[in-house]
Order: structure tokens, then C-alpha cells, then sequence
């Protein structure tokens, strides 16, 4: 029995590349890790980085440095991609919130908008107790 050549093996079809103007970018900061997803208009993710897979590990990954290093390499990705302009929409209270968005700003991408979407409790649950050092 004749075995298929390697190349009419492939059960996924491979990524094309793609080209866009304008982005949404979104960034998700939370108490341990700060991530960014960039997505087109219709909200498909286009690339992504994180704290984390920039090579923080553990209490590092919430550092504001970690963010805007994450920052940078999404934002790298999507420059390579044409990405020119981008709308900016921030979630979460954490402490890298500040540095990615400088980050972003600082990459020479218009930013048309920046919106912050943290959701906030209209005094829902009740918080963890206060910490005794």
C-alpha cells in the first residue's frame, strides 16, 4: 500500500497571512498577568502576547515592565500585519494596565480611541478578608 506524500497530509489548512489597516486592541490586566489580544473589526483574534509567554514566570508576570514588554511584541505582530490605527480597550484593575497602555502609545500607532470596560460591582460579592502581614 502506497503511503500519502508529507505535503497531502496536512488536515488543516495553513494560516495565510493577513493585511488590515485599523485594529482593536485589547488589554486584559489582572493581578497576575497582563494580557493583550489584538483583533480585526469583526472581533477575530489577529495575534496576541502575554506576560507570560514574553518569559515571565510567577510574580514577575505582574510586573508593569513584564506588561509593556507585552505590549511591545503585540504590537510588533501587528505592525507587521499593517496594522496603522487601532481603537484601545482596557479591562482590569491590575498593576501593568498603566505601562501597556504607554507601550502601545509609544510604537508610532494612532490610537483613535481608548476605552475602559472593567467591571465594575455594584456592591455584588463580598470581598476576600483584609490581609494581616
Amino acid at each position: 500500500m502506497a503511503q500519502a506524500s508529507k505535503s497531502s497530509r496536512r488536515s488543516t489548512p495553513r494560516k495565510t497571512k493577513r493585511s488590515l489597516s485599523a485594529a482593536t486592541v485589547h488589554v486584559f490586566a489582572s493581578f497576575n498577568n497582563t494580557i493583550i489580544t489584538v483583533t480585526d473589526s469583526q472581533g477575530n483574534t489577529v495575534c496576541w502576547s502575554s506576560s507570560g509567554s514574553v518569559g515571565f514566570k510567577g510574580s514577575r508576570k505582574s510586573t508593569p515592565f513584564a506588561a509593556r514588554l507585552a505590549a511591545e511584541e503585540a504590537m510588533k505582530k501587528a505592525t507587521s500585519m499593517g496594522v496603522d490605527q487601532i481603537d484601545l480597550i482596557i479591562k482590569g484593575p491590575g498593576p501593568g494596565r498603566e505601562a501597556a497602555i504607554r507601550a502601545i502609545q509609544s510604537m508610532g500607532i494612532k490610537v483613535t480611541a481608548i476605552e475602559d470596560i472593567t467591571p465594575v460591582p455594584h456592591n455584588g460579592c463580598r470581598p476576600p478578608k483584609k490581609r494581616r502581614v
